[in-house]
């Protein structure tokens, strides 16, 4: 299989057996039979769960195709993922250089490392800075395209650095998904994404995972999911392998309808910092371009109105648009990411996820809500 549609349609099903369905249902178990010695795939729920198998050999056949010594790490969510790569590696005298204009919760991130005796260097995304801090350092954090700037920075330079001073590499592939960048074949030791938002898509799960191909790095993540007992359920394990099917379809229509929406912006007057890396005219746009896979370039488009109280009208004046968190979903949302307080944007800041609508149907009401919001 070459082709990412066939890639994702087939990811992760077993083989053909008759009479049986092609994507096995959920497996709710606490415990399994075990006589005699605990040796087996499956000895306990908190260990194992034949939905995550499945979920899990889907996930590493998309981020490493054709490889055979990948393993992924299922997780309750991004943040559990995240989690379990940084307080599996890392310990109490060690360094880690996160990304400073990165994931809103990251600076709850830093405080816990911190309060366990970790030291937190940052850095921006933007032209490969944290290449200047990771000396010394366990571990370097990437996030490309960055969340929700959509700064993007070189994989393969900054892995060659940071293996060359003796640090891991872990990337957050959130935004991207596997069909869009593979940060392990850049050169990265973890992809590390939230499946919350593209790479299931419906806005109706928690997921994370964490793709590695050293068997004891993986081995380490996933003794952490066992002990601190950050397991996904069955259920949304078998969600989000569903979900999978449609992946490259879903994809590559919010590529283009971004692509769309950030040409039909260019000329608002009244916008300011216009980011989507699909554009030529984007800083980033050579690197992604490089980078990137097939032209997608991710979902999300950002940009400034004058304030908040602009803001706060054009989201209103969307019909076609959910006022929400997060993104990557099939609807399209959008929300001013001031209103958290984790991000170092302006009030005006408005993160907008393109969905899978018809592009001129979306890129009509945008046009219109923005001049409602400039009228009002």
């Amino acid at each position: 299989m070459t082709g990412d549609g066939t890639r994702v349609v087939r990811a992760g099903l077993p083989e053909p057996a008759a009479y049986e369905p092609a994507l096995p249902g959920p497996v709710f178990a606490a415990h399994y039979h075990l006589p005699g010695d605990a040796v087996g795939p499956y000895t306990y729920g908190r260990d194992g769960n034949p939905t995550w198998t499945g979920l899990e050999r889907a996930i590493g056949e998309l981020e490493a195709p054709g490889a055979d010594d990948v393993q992924t790490v299922a997780f309750p969510s991004g943040m559990g993922a995240i989690s379990a790569v940084l307080l599996s590696q890392v310990r109490s005298g060690d360094a880690v250089v996160l990304p400073d204009d990165g994931y809103q919760a990251l600076p709850l991130v830093r405080e816990r490392l911190e309060a366990y005796g970790v030291e937190v260097r940052t850095a921006p995304t933007a032209g490969d800075a944290q290449i200047e801090r990771v000396r010394g350092a366990k571990l370097l954090w990437i996030e490309t395209p960055s969340n929700p700037g959509l700064d993007v920075c070189d994989i393969r330079r900054l892995a060659d650095a940071a293996h060359a001073a003796g640090a891991l590499v872990a990337v957050d592939n959130t935004l991207a998904t596997p069909l869009g960048q593979r940060p392990l074949g850049l050169g990265a030791d973890f992809s590390v994404a939230s499946g919350t938002k593209a790479l299931t898509g419906h806005g109706d799960l928690l997921l994370g995972y964490v793709s590695c191909r050293d068997p004891e790095r993986a081995a380490a993540v996933r003794l952490w999911r066992k002990t601190a007992g950050a397991v996904p359920g069955p259920m949304e394990a078998w969600l989000a392998h569903r979900s999978l099917a449609t992946l490259h379809l879903r994809v590559d229509r919010q590529a283009a309808n971004a692509l769309a929406l950030a040409e039909a912006l260019r000329d608002r007057p009244e916008i300011t910092g216009l980011r989507h890396p699909g554009l030529p005219s984007d800083p980033a746009h050579a690197l992604a371009a490089r980078q990137m896979r097939g032209g997608r370039f991710g979902c999300v488009v950002s940009f400034a109105l004058p304030d908040r109280a602009h803001a706060e009208r054009f989201l209103a004046a969307l019909r076609l648009a959910d006022d929400a968190t997060s993104f990557g979903g099939v609807r399209s949302t959008a929300e001013r990411r001031g209103r958290w307080g984790g991000d170092a944007v302006p009030e005006g800041f408005i993160r907008f996820s393109v969905g899978v609508e018809d592009a001129e149907d979306l890129v009509a009401d945008v046009l219109r809500a923005l001049d409602e919001a400039a009228g009002a």
